[in-house]
């Protein structure tokens, strides 16, 4: 007789790209699909549609994010998850909401650290998201942006993604033991998977990232 699970948290999980409600779910279906014990309500910040790509649109979108997560947690949420690695907002409502909150930055960082030797990093601005040089210090070893991708949109085409196996290829050869990829749309294409096989060490998804840390909080 097979197992049925039967959620045990219910997780707020906020992305920073203006959607619709569909899109705006696919990274709790991610987290649904590999944790049964939890349950996703997913809402996506207003007026944001290039979603946050350089500090302009970071700071635009931060009290957006704090007003979101306050509203998922009058909602009942055991946690929330700010699906962005640049951490919009993140300390600020953690601060706040009296229930934990995770961002992808952070979670991926923590999670590169457990691994030994350098850290490469591909994401969608010049610099590594704070969380990195913070987190990691001297073993990051270089933060590189796929050629043509501008924002999270650019992922999601074969000329984005094609970029993004060559940058890993890169820092592969540069000397990264390990691959974060700094930026959720990577993971709304499932890309970790294709990098590891094209470049063989492991590629951490910002999303499965996220999910773990919040529930290493919750539990």
């Amino acid at each position: 007789m097979d197992t049925v699970f039967h959620p045990t948290w219910t997780v707020g999980v906020i992305r920073v790209i203006t959607q619709d409600q569909e899109q705006a779910d696919a990274h709790g279906l991610l987290i649904e699909r590999a944790f049964p014990q939890v349950r996703v309500v997913s809402r996506c910040i207003p007026d944001q549609p290039e979603g946050v790509h350089d500090a302009a649109t970071k700071r635009t979108a931060e009290p957006k994010v704090i007003a979101l997560a306050c509203q998922l947690v009058e909602q009942e949420a055991d946690g929330i998850i700010v699906s962005c690695a640049d951490d919009p907002g993140v300390a600020e409502a953690r601060a706040i909401v009296g229930v934990p909150v995770v961002g992808a930055g952070e979670s991926m960082a923590t999670a590169a650290a457990l691994h030994e030797g350098s850290v490469g990093v591909i994401g969608i601005t010049p610099d590594a998201p704070p969380a990195f040089p913070r987190i990691l210090g001297e073993r990051l070893l270089a933060n590189l942006v796929p050629d043509g991708v501008r924002d999270t949109r650019d992922l999601n085409t074969p000329a984005g993604q094609h970029a993004a196996v060559t940058a890993a290829r890169r820092l592969r050869e540069e000397g990264a033991a390990v691959i974060a990829l700094a930026c959720t749309g990577f993971s709304t294409i499932g890309l970790a998977p294709q990098l590891e096989r094209a470049v063989g060490i492991p590629v951490l998804d910002p999303v499965t990232c996220e999910a773990q840390a919040l529930l290493a909080l919750l539990a």
